[in-house]
C-alpha cells in the first residue's frame, strides 16, 4: 500500500508540473514581441553623413586644406 501511495504522489506531482509548464508556454506565446520593421534610415556613421552640420564641417576642412 505504501508503494501505491508513492506512485500516486509521483503522478500528482507530474500532473502539477505538466500543468505549470503548459501555462508557462501559453503565457510566453502571448507575450511574443512583434518583429521590428525594416530600418528606413542608415545605421551607424552613415546616418550622420547627410546631416547639415557634417556637410558644413567638410566644407570648412576643404577651405583650410
Amino acid at each position: 500500500m505504501d508503494g501505491e501511495g508513492k506512485g500516486r504522489e509521483r503522478l500528482r506531482s507530474f500532473m502539477y508540473g505538466a500543468l505549470l509548464g503548459a501555462s508557462a508556454a501559453v503565457a510566453a506565446a502571448r507575450r511574443r514581441r512583434p518583429r521590428r520593421a525594416a530600418r528606413t534610415t542608415p545605421a551607424g556613421l552613415a546616418a550622420f553623413e547627410d546631416a547639415p552640420c557634417y556637410r558644413e564641417t567638410l566644407e570648412k576642412e576643404a577651405e583650410r586644406g
